[in-house]
């Protein structure tokens, strides 16, 4: 009878281990897209362009998907875009549609963009930059791509959900060296102050690294870097360093799609830069970064997904009144009065400026260990150092708290409480070019790292 007893309880428990959610194991599916413009069109990146179209393409540029599923079905979809960034009403139209279509939450999405200078106007990105120079045919033009990139968006992560399938996830960290504090470093004199080790300022160098293999083959390398795409400026469609480097991993890993994400770089420069070598060169490094940790210990993702996202209110300095706008509207500089333009027609059409903006904040937790956080617009350095500071495990030989910049809306730079208050471009004359009325209110670091911490806690709950 004990016999017996013993053989059904047995056979019991492997019949509850078989049915058990947890017995799934970790899916993953990985797509790409082109959306590399089908027409010439108006250039981003750089103001002094005035409109003019790409004349050649370097390289193509991408929009990627992988979508990642825990042993208990939860899912999160990261969407990486060789891209300038991406206005508030594009990714809200975006994201309903992925939402609509493969029964999400808006927390289970992330789209990252690398802000690229060598890609096209993305609807109302840098408004400023076009508003008074952008004529008609431009406008339609610009219009047509964000229909297309809506479109390529919501196709990859399609294709990306068609490939889902029984996947294991591992991550790990590697470090790249050419980001630069460019508030802090004279251009000119970094070969110098770089070989005497001298370069000065706050900068991130970690490259996160996610691998995914399905049937024990790479099926996709996820990884990110804190550092601006600016080193080219040429009138030729491109990636910049992140697309050399997905297209260096492509090669090393045949059949795998590679996904680049930026960081906390909105203060760091490629440097030196403005050629073709050098983008190839900083690609190239950044590859061998990621590979290198791909061969060494890599840890693998076990324990529940989680995903998080809220939209805090980002409080604006003193708004300028009508009067001032009218004022600013006489200025010298076309871009100050290209924005005060803009909302001086927004006034006439009944929308108020607002004081504060809807910032989006996501964090994820991968697996156990891994915590990634997400961030809209040009976030400067001292919040990934921040963050990893507060959040991390000291304890991981590998970095395990990742910063995402550019992420699901970029409207502006994104100053720490130290930058907003040495003004400059990142504190305060960005603002001009992104069209939004005056600079931040001394409350936006704060702000924003308490959403981080809010978000991240609930995890643990």
């Amino acid at each position: 009878m004990n016999h017996f007893l013993r053989s059904f309880a047995l056979c019991s428990l492997a019949f509850l281990l078989a049915a058990s959610p947890t017995s799934a194991g970790w899916k993953g599916g990985v797509a790409k897209a082109n959306i590399t413009p089908q027409e010439w069109m108006p250039m981003s990146g750089y103001g002094s362009r005035n409109n003019k179209h790409a004349e050649s393409k370097l390289t193509d540029l991408w929009a990627k998907a992988i979508v990642m599923e825990d042993d208990h079905g939860h899912q999160a979809v990261l969407v990486t875009l060789d891209l300038i960034g991406i206005d508030r009403g594009t990714s809200m139209q975006v994201c309903k549609r992925i939402q609509k279509a493969h029964n999400l939450s808006r927390d289970q999405i992330a789209l990252s963009t690398s802000h690229t200078h060598t890609g096209p106007v993305v609807a109302a990105t840098l408004k400023p930059m076009h508003y008074l120079l952008m004529d008609d045919a431009n406008k339609k033009l610009v219009g047509e791509y964000a229909v297309f990139l809506e479109n390529q968006i919501v196709d990859v992560v399609d294709a990306a959900y068609k490939d889902l399938g029984s996947a294991e996830f591992t991550w790990g960290s590697g470090t790249a060296t050419f980001a630069t504090n460019r508030r802090n470093n004279k251009e000119s004199d970094v070969p110098k102050l770089r070989e005497a080790g001298e370069l000065k300022g706050p900068r991130d160098h970690d490259v996160p690294v996610l691998l995914m293999k399905k049937s024990g083959e790479v099926s996709a390398v996820v990884f990110g870097y804190a550092c601006h795409s600016t080193t080219l400026s040429s009138m030729e469609w491109s990636g910049d360093y992140g697309g050399f480097a997905q297209i260096e991993l492509e090669n090393e890993f045949p059949g795998a799609v590679a996904l680049f994400w930026a960081g906390c770089g909105g203060d760091q420069n490629p440097l030196p830069r403005r050629t073709i070598e050098l983008a190839k060169e900083y690609g190239r490094r950044l590859a061998t970064a990621v590979v290198k940790a791909t061969k060494a210990s890599m840890h693998k993702v076990e324990g529940n997904l989680k995903t998080r996202y809220e939209e805090v209110d980002l409080s604006l300095a003193k708004l300028p009144s009508k009067e001032e706008l009218v004022e600013q509207s006489k200025s010298s500089n076309h871009y100050i009065v290209a924005r005060a333009k803009m909302h001086l027609d927004n006034l006439a059409a009944g929308q108020e400026m607002s004081q504060t903006y809807p910032y989006p904040v996501e964090v994820w937790a991968l697996g156990n260990d891994v915590t990634w956080v997400f961030q809209g617009g040009e976030v400067v350095i001292d919040y990934a150092i921040r963050i990893k500071g507060e959040l991390g495990n000291k304890e991981m030989e590998d970095v395990n708290v990742w910063c995402a910049g550019y992420s699901n809306d970029v409207m502006a730079y994104i100053p720490s409480l130290r930058v907003l208050l040495e003004g400059g471009y990142e504190g305060a004359s960005s603002m001009i070019y992104y069209g939004q009325p005056t600079i931040w209110s001394p409350k936006v670091e704060e702000t924003i790292i308490d959403s981080v911490k809010r978000l991240n806690k609930k995890h643990s709950q």
